[in-house]
């Protein structure tokens, strides 16, 4: 139980990664902040599997990421509940695909506020009691996209770029504190979003939607298989664990050899 009685908060972890990353660190006795936008039943549902499997805490929370007032409201509860929130990982996104001379002033807003702002907020709002305690996790969920590029999501990239430089800011602010800033950038995981957006090249290829997968992931990661969600959460709980308090500022890749190709 390497996080008994540690506070975690995961946005955007009602579903997918984010949830598989609040399965693994309750598993390992944290506390967690389960954050999304799905319906009320959803959320519901999703912190009482975390309840029955691990004997944790959930706290929920539907906090809107545009917004700081909100976030700040988010973080005040958590603190209210646990005492403060240990690990942070900031995982919520929203993408827009779009060429920038079509994306709209709204989505370009959007984008930088929920994929890069509350980060910031989640983290400036976290490193008081962090550094109280002598000891905090911030993990920013980049992308391979932070080191590279593609058409059609400059909102996207930009974002997960700029984490870098987020990350790396906080590390060294924060370097003789206990605390620890890392970024993950994960290759193509098998997201709702990501199986969606499969299934929609099938129907428009015609082709089955394995083959889409197969397909895909052939033109990104030379393994030929998604990354697994559970090995990213892997990843996650070894940054909190006493072998990762060495680890900070760092950019850490699991993409299948995407970014070595």
């Amino acid at each position: 139980m390497l996080l008994k009685n540690k506070c975690a908060l995961i946005t955007g972890s009602i579903r997918g990664l984010g949830y598989a990353i609040a399965d693994t660190l309750a598993a390992q006795g944290a506390n967690i902040v389960l954050h999304g936008l799905e319906p009320e039943d959803s959320a519901r549902d999703a912190a009482e599997r975390l309840r029955r499997a691990h004997g944790c805490e959930v706290l929920l929370s539907q906090a809107d990421l545009r917004h700081a007032d909100q976030i700040e409201l988010m973080m005040k509860a958590a603190t209210q509940q646990f005492g403060g929130v240990d690990i942070v990982v900031n995982n919520a996104v929203v993408r827009h695909f779009s060429p920038a001379e079509n994306l709209s002033p709204p989505q370009w807003d959007e984008s930088i506020a929920v994929n890069l702002s509350a980060a910031f907020h989640t983290a400036r709002l976290a490193i008081p009691g962090m550094r109280s305690r002598g000891w905090g996790r911030i993990v920013n969920m980049s992308s391979v996209y932070g080191a590279s590029a593609t058409v059609n999501r400059i909102g996207y990239v930009t974002t997960k770029t700029a984490l870098i430089g987020m990350t790396r800011a906080i590390a060294l602010e924060t370097a003789t504190s206990g605390i620890t800033c890392n970024a993950v950038s994960p290759g193509t995981v098998p997201t709702p979003a990501i199986l969606s957006r499969i299934a929609g090249i099938a129907r428009e290829t015609g082709v089955t939607e394995e083959a889409a997968a197969r397909d895909y992931l052939a033109q990104r990661q030379p393994t030929g298989r998604f990354v697994a969600m559970e090995n990213v959460a892997a990843l996650i709980l070894f940054l909190c664990s006493p072998a990762g308090s060495d680890i900070t500022g760092s950019v850490l890749p699991i993409d299948g050899g995407w970014t070595a190709s």
